[in-house]
């Protein structure tokens, strides 16, 4: 299927696709400085730039798009017009986060996914209930915390 707009409008479209302070993003972030909690943003010196990072938990807290990066949720679907390219992109994707996993590991940082379909669409759940998980996870010493939209 051939794209419905001009390619300058497409990639005009495209440009505007925020990687930081998205909605789930600003969302949590409220929520959890509501709550008490206080963190650094976008911390460069760590791998894959986390979203939120609270040092004093050593801890970091992703706020994934469902879509870029490829989760196996009713708010991902691979668009029809060039699927080698978007396979690809989103295989890429993926990859970069396994590294950064990997390399915050090793680092000694707990890390947390809050994939935005726990936010958004027929799947998602309570903000009380998802900043909850959050807060619970940040007190505790599990290693690892994936929020997801309900099943």
């Amino acid at each position: 299927m051939a794209d419905i707009v001009a390619p300058e409008v497409r990639s005009r479209m495209m440009s505007g696709i925020r990687g930081t302070d998205t909605k789930p993003e600003l969302t949590l972030r409220r929520g959890l400085h509501a709550i008490g909690f206080r963190f650094r943003l976008h911390d460069r010196s760590l791998p894959g730039k986390p979203d939120m990072v609270f040092p004093r938990y050593r801890a970091v807290l992703f706020a994934h798009g469902c879509f870029w990066h490829g989760h196996d949720c009713p708010l991902f679907r691979l668009p029809s017009t060039r699927p080698e390219f978007w396979s690809a992109k989103i295989a890429r994707n993926r990859d970069v986060d396994a590294r950064t996993d990997e390399a915050l590991s090793r680092l000694g940082w707990r890390q947390g996914i809050v994939w935005e379909c726990s936010l958004k669409g027929r799947s998602r759940r309570s903000l009380d209930e998802v900043i909850g998980n959050c807060a619970a996870w940040l007190r505790s010493d599990t290693p690892r915390l994936e929020v997801r939209g309900r099943e």
